[in-house]
Protein backbone atom coordinates (compact mmCIF):
# COMPACT_ATOMS: atom_id res chain seq x y z
CA UNK A 1 0.00 0.00 0.00
CA UNK A 2 1.31 3.61 -0.99
CA UNK A 3 2.45 5.67 2.41
CA UNK A 4 0.25 8.53 1.94
CA UNK A 5 -2.39 5.85 2.18
CA UNK A 6 -1.21 4.16 5.37
CA UNK A 7 -0.58 7.79 6.52
CA UNK A 8 -4.11 8.82 6.04
CA UNK A 9 -5.63 5.88 7.25
CA UNK A 10 -3.21 6.35 10.47
CA UNK A 11 -4.73 9.51 10.44
CA UNK A 12 -8.22 8.54 10.50
CA UNK A 13 -7.34 5.89 13.23
CA UNK A 14 -6.29 8.74 15.69
CA UNK A 15 -9.04 10.70 15.01
CA UNK A 16 -11.29 7.98 16.00
CA UNK A 17 -9.53 7.16 19.31
CA UNK A 18 -8.30 3.77 17.35
CA UNK A 19 -4.49 3.98 18.69
CA UNK A 20 -3.09 0.68 18.11
CA UNK A 21 -4.89 0.49 14.82
CA UNK A 22 -3.18 3.61 14.11
CA UNK A 23 0.44 2.27 15.11
CA UNK A 24 -0.37 -0.65 13.04
CA UNK A 25 -0.71 1.34 9.74
CA UNK A 26 2.79 3.58 10.46
CA UNK A 27 4.31 -0.16 11.31
CA UNK A 28 3.37 -0.94 7.49
CA UNK A 29 5.13 2.26 6.54
CA UNK A 30 8.03 1.39 4.04
CA UNK A 31 11.50 2.05 5.50
CA UNK A 32 12.34 5.69 3.25
CA UNK A 33 9.04 6.91 4.78
CA UNK A 34 9.02 5.41 8.45
CA UNK A 35 10.74 8.79 9.87
CA UNK A 36 8.56 11.39 7.35
CA UNK A 37 7.67 14.11 9.16
CA UNK A 38 4.18 13.12 8.85
CA UNK A 39 4.97 10.09 10.49
CA UNK A 40 6.44 11.44 13.38
CA UNK A 41 3.75 13.84 13.99
CA UNK A 42 1.27 11.17 13.64
CA UNK A 43 3.19 8.95 15.84
CA UNK A 44 3.54 12.10 18.39
CA UNK A 45 -0.40 12.14 19.09
CA UNK A 46 -0.02 8.83 19.70
CA UNK A 47 2.21 8.50 22.25
CA UNK A 48 0.64 11.95 23.97
CA UNK A 49 -2.66 10.00 23.80
CA UNK A 50 -1.28 7.21 25.46
CA UNK A 51 1.05 9.09 27.98
CA UNK A 52 4.06 7.52 27.01
CA UNK A 53 6.16 10.75 27.59
CA UNK A 54 9.15 9.07 27.02
CA UNK A 55 8.56 8.22 23.64
CA UNK A 56 7.08 11.63 23.10
CA UNK A 57 9.96 13.56 24.04
CA UNK A 58 12.37 11.66 21.16
CA UNK A 59 9.86 12.18 18.64
CA UNK A 60 8.88 15.62 19.28
CA UNK A 61 12.58 16.38 19.84
CA UNK A 62 13.47 15.00 16.72
CA UNK A 63 10.67 16.85 14.89
CA UNK A 64 12.04 20.30 16.20
CA UNK A 65 15.27 19.65 14.67
CA UNK A 66 13.71 19.09 11.34
CA UNK A 67 11.40 22.07 11.82
CA UNK A 68 12.49 24.33 13.79
CA UNK A 69 9.69 26.62 12.43
CA UNK A 70 6.86 24.55 13.97
CA UNK A 71 5.87 25.83 16.78
CA UNK A 72 3.90 23.37 18.04
CA UNK A 73 6.37 20.89 17.58
CA UNK A 74 8.52 22.71 20.23
CA UNK A 75 5.04 22.85 22.70
CA UNK A 76 4.92 19.17 22.29
CA UNK A 77 8.60 18.88 23.20
CA UNK A 78 8.20 21.09 26.12
CA UNK A 79 5.23 19.06 27.87
CA UNK A 80 6.39 15.77 26.99
CA UNK A 81 10.10 16.90 28.74
CA UNK A 82 7.87 17.78 32.03
CA UNK A 83 6.19 15.12 32.32
CA UNK A 84 9.19 12.51 31.21
CA UNK A 85 12.05 14.79 33.14
CA UNK A 86 11.44 17.65 35.10
CA UNK A 87 9.71 21.58 34.85
CA UNK A 88 13.27 22.87 34.70
CA UNK A 89 14.19 20.96 31.60
CA UNK A 90 10.75 22.20 29.65
CA UNK A 91 11.43 25.44 30.69
CA UNK A 92 14.82 25.71 29.02
CA UNK A 93 13.32 24.33 26.02
CA UNK A 94 10.11 26.62 25.98
CA UNK A 95 12.96 29.39 26.42
CA UNK A 96 14.36 28.42 23.21
CA UNK A 97 11.45 27.94 21.15
CA UNK A 98 10.54 31.58 22.56
CA UNK A 99 13.85 32.93 20.61
CA UNK A 100 12.25 31.37 17.18
CA UNK A 101 8.49 32.12 18.26
CA UNK A 102 8.15 35.24 20.39
CA UNK A 103 4.43 35.74 19.66
CA UNK A 104 3.05 32.28 20.08
CA UNK A 105 0.35 32.31 22.72
CA UNK A 106 1.27 28.73 23.54
CA UNK A 107 4.78 29.46 24.50
CA UNK A 108 4.42 32.87 26.94
CA UNK A 109 0.88 30.74 29.05
CA UNK A 110 3.18 27.68 29.72
CA UNK A 111 6.25 30.15 30.96
CA UNK A 112 3.63 31.30 32.82
CA UNK A 113 2.73 27.90 34.18
CA UNK A 114 6.48 27.16 34.71
CA UNK A 115 7.09 30.29 36.78
CA UNK A 116 4.17 30.01 38.85
CA UNK A 117 5.60 26.34 39.59
CA UNK A 118 8.45 28.05 40.55
CA UNK A 119 7.19 30.52 42.56
CA UNK A 120 8.09 33.74 41.11
CA UNK A 121 4.60 35.15 40.13
CA UNK A 122 5.74 38.33 39.23
CA UNK A 123 6.73 36.24 35.81
CA UNK A 124 3.61 34.12 35.96
CA UNK A 125 1.46 36.98 35.58
CA UNK A 126 3.38 38.84 33.17
CA UNK A 127 3.51 35.69 30.57
CA UNK A 128 0.12 34.55 31.27
CA UNK A 129 -0.83 38.72 30.66
CA UNK A 130 1.03 38.42 27.17
CA UNK A 131 -0.55 35.17 26.33
CA UNK A 132 -4.35 36.13 27.12
CA UNK A 133 -3.05 39.77 24.69
CA UNK A 134 -1.42 37.36 22.11
CA UNK A 135 -4.96 34.73 21.79
CA UNK A 136 -7.93 36.04 24.49
CA UNK A 137 -8.86 31.83 25.11
CA UNK A 138 -6.32 32.00 27.36
CA UNK A 139 -8.06 34.03 29.92
CA UNK A 140 -10.46 30.91 30.34
CA UNK A 141 -7.78 28.58 30.57
CA UNK A 142 -5.97 30.76 33.11
CA UNK A 143 -9.15 30.46 35.23
CA UNK A 144 -8.55 26.98 35.81
CA UNK A 145 -5.31 25.49 35.03
CA UNK A 146 -3.91 23.99 38.23
CA UNK A 147 -0.22 25.12 37.58
CA UNK A 148 -1.99 28.83 38.07
CA UNK A 149 -3.33 28.36 41.76
CA UNK A 150 -0.85 30.00 42.74
CA UNK A 151 -1.33 33.15 40.56
CA UNK A 152 -5.48 33.27 41.10
CA UNK A 153 -5.05 32.97 44.68
CA UNK A 154 -2.08 35.23 45.19
CA UNK A 155 -4.81 38.53 45.09
CA UNK A 156 -3.07 40.38 42.10
CA UNK A 157 -5.76 41.75 40.14
CA UNK A 158 -6.48 43.40 36.61
CA UNK A 159 -9.25 43.49 34.17
CA UNK A 160 -6.73 41.37 31.81
CA UNK A 161 -5.09 38.95 34.46
CA UNK A 162 -7.00 35.60 35.92
CA UNK A 163 -9.15 36.06 39.16
CA UNK A 164 -9.88 33.45 41.24
CA UNK A 165 -14.03 34.07 40.50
Amino acid sequence: MQPRWLLSHARGYIELGLLKEAAAELAQLPPESIDSDEALTLRMEIFRAQSRWIELRVTAGELTRRQPANADAWITFAYATRRAESLHAAEVILREAELRHPREPTIQFNLGCYACQRGDLAEARRRVDAAIALEPHFKIAAQTDPDLTALRTAGNSSSDCPSAG
